[in-house]
């Protein structure tokens, strides 16, 4: 039994390692289908540009480039609005927020896959991932947990994808079958939960609404068009 089963994990092993033959040494880069371009506004929102941290730069690869603001809407809410674009160097360019939060003092306690109602997403759904972080600081002279909800996802050339892992399966399959990589962009849109931190704060279940409403909003102003280019926004009659 034991000399069986060594025969077939060898035969495995040998498809695998034969199997690399077949890999392309060299591959294309498909463009992103992702404006590196936020609006000033969002209906009543106010968008100023935001600061990427040195920490963000030096662990990215030196062509990965963001695009970033933070919009108010004037009583207290602020969500903020980021795209990372991968450079040349995929695998240095992009990651899952769940490797920087922990560095920024938040703890994930909990991941979800969402799948939200976006008309301008294909099919009329955007597959995201929702993450719920906690931190402590202090307001107003007491300590206090804050909670932050983060939702984001990675656009290429022909797919989207709320998964770190699947977007690595596609990328695999990309260079195994097509020869070509995507040039991939990842998106987030996170707000802190405001209740019991300003007069009229939004809970939970609102910063969930107020986000995905965001997520509606923005998706077709920077997402183009395969065939023209253009904005998913700008060919809606």
């Amino acid at each position: 039994m034991t000399i069986s089963r060594l025969l077939i994990l060898q035969a495995f092993l040998a498809c695998g390692l034969g199997t690399i033959v077949f890999i392309p040494t060299k591959t294309n880069i498909q463009p992103c289908r992702v404006r590196m371009e936020l609006p000033d506004t969002l209906g009543t929102w106010i968008g100023k540009t935001a600061e990427v941290s040195q920490k963000e730069h030096e662990g990215l690869a030196p062509d990965t480039q963001f695009c970033r603001k933070m919009y108010d809407d004037g009583f207290g809410d602020q969500i903020l609005v980021s795209i990372v674009l991968s450079g040349n160097e995929l695998d240095n360019s992009i990651h899952r927020p769940e490797r920087c939060l922990p560095a920024q003092g938040w703890s994930v306690e909990e991941t979800n896959r969402l799948s939200l109602p976006v008309p301008a997403a294909p099919g009329g759904a955007l597959p995201v991932t929702r993450l719920h972080n906690m931190r402590q600081a202090t307001v107003n002279g007491h300590v206090v947990n804050l909670y932050n909800l983060d939702y984001y996802w990675f656009i290429g050339y022909s797919d989207i994808t709320a998964s770190h892992f699947r977007r690595e399966y596609i990328d695999m399959k990309d260079r195994l079958l097509h020869g070509y990589n995507q040039r991939w962009a990842y998106v987030t849109v996170a707000a802190t939960v405001t209740k019991n931190l300003v007069p009229f704060g939004r809970d939970e279940a609102q910063t969930d609404a107020m986000i995905q409403k965001i997520i509606a909003q923005v998706f077709p102003l920077i997402v183009t068009d395969p065939d023209s280019g253009k904005p998913l926004a700008s060919l809606t009659p």
